[in-house]
């Protein structure tokens, strides 16, 4: 059944839709491979296998019945550990909340039970995502199913690593400088931000108000559009992928490239790869233009202000209560925040819409911007002390870009350096270019064909 594992949503969707299949039969293997697996890469915090059996069980009746709530149906994932699971434990990967079990889901989580999703457990992550490695001395380190010494990429570690090994079929993560696509590049799978408020952040611990974002971690684009659909505000666009919507080329795309951004501190190792998917694109047909962006320093500047003085004034209650129980990391960023004064944010917040309006500006001559998700190799772990890990996330990628801007990304896996270890490409739309990206996205994912790395390659199976 480990082939069964490795398969896409839209295939095991479309055998239980055809009866081919049971939701009964899928969650069994998907724990036995939880069991067999997670003791080592401690994906997960929490294995919830008496409820998720009893929902396929429910589920293969519906289906049976005819009653078919459509592509997520019957489907296992597991959902990064700080959003809120009804009558399941919810840590946020802190020793403050180790024991709390909440009497409701998050409204994410609300909406994928909804369309028949089956919740088998919760995701280790970095404490209260706060990080970009996935180092947690609470419930333990997370590993890289690539290389188990190396991190996987934070704060949603746990959700990519448990995606890669086929521990699920899908994972939600959150993302407020990156933490759904940098895990999601480390583990060679696909990790989409989707534009700033599509998807409701209600039941979700808050890193910080304005920069957070919910995402699917999934092992292909149309995965991650499946759960997408699933997951966004009913008042959002259909974004579900029919044949008609897939493109075959990218003629006529104009995708902008900064280079003195994107690849500034980049590595060699990566930087191959990532050349190569450059030229990929351009086989299928879109043109790679230069494009200036304005203001992009100040904007990155201001992400820094104004996640450390939002994250600070939300565990300012718990610091006080709990102020040891927190991991030395963290102590660190509440240091930074505390020391932001009122106006600095103030100032932080008017230049970062003056960056989001000289990049609109930018951007009208563009279908996408395009750069690595990840700038190096994951390191292993334990060798950033926590007085430098503040600034993993700057230093292993070109993911906060995108949160600055509250634009859509995507994170698409585009190939090996020669260790072995997984790069990302990532496209970045304009607001409400969802669709487009994912669509981009599916097209050098399908005509390159790296979607099915991890089945064919048997490194993980040997941990």
């Amino acid at each position: 059944m480990s082939e069964l594992l490795f398969q896409t949503i839209e295939c095991v969707s479309s055998k239980m839709k055809n009866k081919e299949l049971s939701p009964v039969e899928v969650t069994a293997s998907t724990l036995k491979r939880i069991k067999d697996y997670n003791p080592t890469i401690n994906a997960l915090i929490t294995v919830a296998e008496e409820k998720a059996l009893a929902e396929a069980e429910k589920a293969e009746q519906d289906i049976q019945s005819g009653y078919y709530l459509g592509p997520m149906h019957g489907i296992p994932i597991v959902v990064k550990d700080i959003l809120q699971t009804e009558g399941m434990l919810t840590t946020g990967g802190s020793r403050i909340f180790s024991d709390w079990i909440p009497d409701e889901d998050a409204e994410s989580i609300k909406k994928l039970k909804a369309a028949g999703a089956i919740v088998i457990g919760k995701a280790n992550l970095h404490e209260f995502a706060m990080g970009a490695t996935s180092e947690n001395k609470c419930f333990g380190n997370v590993k890289n199913p690539w290389n188990i010494k190396r991190i996987p990429g934070g704060s949603s570690g746990g959700s990519a690593a448990a995606t890669a090994s086929g521990m699920a079929f899908g994972a939600v993560g959150t993302d407020t400088a990156g933490s759904v696509r940098l895990p999601a590049a480390m583990c060679g799978i696909v990790g989409f931000k989707p534009t700033y408020d599509l998807i409701s952040r209600i039941g979700c611990f808050t890193f910080s108000w304005s920069l957070d974002h919910i995402g699917p971690m999934t092992r292909t684009v149309k995965d991650a559009a499946i759960m997408f659909d699933a997951m966004k505000k009913n008042e959002s666009p259909a974004l579900s992928f029919g044949e008609k919507d897939s493109l075959h080329t990218l003629k006529g795309m104009k995708i902008g490239f900064n280079e003195s951004y994107m690849y500034d501190g980049i590595k060699h190792e990566v930087k191959k790869v990532i050349d190569t998917a450059f030229h990929q694109l351009e086989a299928l047909g879109a043109e790679l233009i230069p494009i200036k962006l304005p203001l992009l320093d100040e904007g990155l500047n201001a992400l820094k202000i104004i996640a450390q003085s939002e994250v600070k004034a939300y565990h300012e209650p718990l610091l006080k209560k709990y102020g040891d129980l927190y991991g030395d990391d963290l102590r660190y960023r509440f240091d930074f925040g505390s020391e932001v004064s009122a106006t600095e944010y103030i100032n932080a917040q008017r230049s970062r819409n003056q960056f989001i309006n000289q990049t609109m500006a930018q951007m009208e001559e563009v279908d996408a911007l395009i750069g690595p998700t990840n700038i190096q190799e994951p390191f292993e772990i334990g060798t950033v002390p926590p007085e430098q890990a503040v600034s993993n996330m700057f230093t292993l990628g070109k993911t906060p870009l995108a949160n600055i801007l509250g634009f859509p990304s995507l994170s698409v896996s585009c190939g090996f350096t020669e260790n072995h270890l997984p790069v990302g490409l990532q496209f970045i739309g304009v607001p409400y270019s969802d669709k487009k990206i994912l669509q981009m996205g599916d097209c050098y994912e399908l005509q390159v064909g790296y979607s099915g790395e991890l089945e064919l390659n048997s490194h993980y199976k040997q941990i």
